[in-house]
């Protein structure tokens, strides 16, 4: 019986080994107002090894991706951006104000309390890609968490 336990172990133990390691942390998201159907949301992820978001999507809405908002002459503007590098052992940040998933055609409204799903696709250097779903709660600005535009108004794409 020891040497099956063992043998299983063994076997499962590439899978585990490819597993990739990413902590988040304070996931949130802005809750709408009237007529609004796009919101951001933000948190803090912290990878074991070195990665990229190539990839987000949310069954919240139709339009999801990872932006970046940026000073061009005295105005704010936003892009999208292609992927989002996730040294290892290193926090990044998406804050308001600057690097952020961005939630459009939005299915409902965002009501405070609500818990938005957002499914990060991961990729390792080698190619390999894995599914991560954060679970991000609407709620006002947590204290301390930069600008107020939270790349939601008075900028352009």
């Amino acid at each position: 019986m020891k040497s099956l336990f063992l043998t299983v172990l063994l076997a499962a133990a590439p899978a585990f080994a490819q597993s990739v390691t990413v902590d988040v942390k304070d996931a949130w998201a802005r809750p709408t107002v009237s007529q609004q159907s796009a919101t951001g949301a933000y948190m803090k992820l912290t990878a074991a090894s070195p990665l990229k978001v190539v990839e987000v999507s949310s069954p919240a809405a139709g339009i999801v991706e990872i932006h970046e908002m940026f000073m061009d002459k005295d105005v704010m503007k936003m892009r999208a951006v292609q992927a989002l590098s996730l040294p290892a052992g290193q926090a990044v940040e998406l804050k308001p104000g600057g690097l952020h998933v961005m939630l459009m055609d939005l299915k409902a409204p965002v009501k405070a309390g609500d818990v938005l799903p957002i499914n990060l696709t991961l990729e390792s250097p080698d190619g390999k890609r894995q599914n991560l779903e954060v679970k991000a709660r609407a709620m006002a600005m947590p204290a301390g968490h930069g600008s107020a535009h939270g790349g939601q108004a008075g900028h352009k794409h």
